[in-house]
């Protein structure tokens, strides 16, 4: 079965500033493909450009064997998209707004579109302009999935979700891939794409920098823990332990990185009196600055 999406060497250039350079992906039918990187490394241009929304300046995309460049409406019309950012009619309830793309594209079952609003629990009757930013972007994942496409392209499509409506989204996600769609995903929140991906591209200043399964990323995969102590509690009893480092003092407070298992950090910390024990995964951003620096995050204006 030919891949879904097939990118070869594709090129985006905006002059002076970056864009991307001889991206090379493909994501199998039927396949959940995450697409990470940091904020402006380029995520948002590759998918501008893999559906004809832009002109590559070299390279080419396919989708479902179409060239992007040679048939865009034949794409568009097998796909679900929630772009990054997105501004609809204001004066236009969210269900008129659905109605119209809906009419639009035709063959919208108009029960299970009623299921989605129910599902994501959006309020149809006011206008876009009266949403928050979560509202509006349940505007945009009912508009992409209410049609049923053969592929799903989105680029962040959590972004202003809570994370009841998160998990309403993924769970609704697998049921269109056990019906057999696809789905290329876009974001830069690691434990977003590990838990509904199978395979995941990284790109990083506008190229593809790893490329595998879900499992290749936990070599990246790190938390940053903060302890505070009723008294001063000695740097170096961290310092030294397996998978931690960047390990600094703050009064009677240690913040520390840690990679893999956090078992030996309890342990060290269970010998003196604990007050509070802070542990979380830092954004891919935050990653990203840990393995590679500041020059990992830096982009051109025009570049996300």
């Amino acid at each position: 079965m030919p891949p879904v999406i097939t990118l070869e060497k594709l090129t985006k250039s905006y002059g002076k500033s970056r864009g991307i350079i001889e991206v090379d992906l493909e994501v199998q039918q039927g396949e959940v493909f995450g697409f990470l990187g940091p904020n402006g490394a380029g995520k948002t241009t590759t998918i501008r450009t893999m559906l004809d929304l832009i002109r590559p300046t070299s390279g080419r995309a396919l989708v479902f064997g179409i060239e992007s460049t040679a048939d865009p409406v034949a794409i568009h019309k097998r796909i679900g998209y929630i772009p990054g950012e997105f501004a609809l009619y204001d004066r236009l309830t969210g269900r008129q707004t659905l109605e119209y793309f809906a009419n639009l594209r035709g063959g919208v079952d108009s029960a299970y579109q009623a299921s989605l609003i129910d599902r994501f629990e959006l309020e149809p009757g006011k206008r876009f302009k009266e949403y928050s930013k979560g509202n509006k972007q349940k505007v945009g994942v009912i508009a992409a999935l209410q049609h049923k496409p053969e592929l799903l392209v989105l680029d962040e499509p959590t972004s202003g979700l809570d994370p009841l409506v998160q998990a309403t989204f993924f769970s609704t996600l697998r049921e269109h891939v056990a019906a057999g769609a696809s789905v290329f995903l876009s974001s830069h929140i690691l434990s977003e794409v590990e838990k509904s991906c199978e395979r995941v591209a990284i790109i990083r200043d506008g190229r593809i920098v790893k490329l595998g399964t879900v499992d290749s990323l936990r070599d990246l995969a790190h938390h940053q823990v903060e302890l505070r102590f009723a008294g001063p509690v000695p740097s170096d009893t961290f310092a030294h332990l397996p998978g931690v480092s960047d390990v600094s003092a703050e009064d009677h407070t240690l913040r520390m990185r840690v990679s893999g298992p956090i078992t030996p950090v309890v342990r060290a910390a269970a010998q003196f009196e604990l007050l509070d024990f802070v542990s979380r995964e830092p954004s891919l951003e935050e990653t990203f600055l840990a393995q590679y620096g500041r020059e990992a995050v830096e982009a051109g204006p025009d570049v996300r």
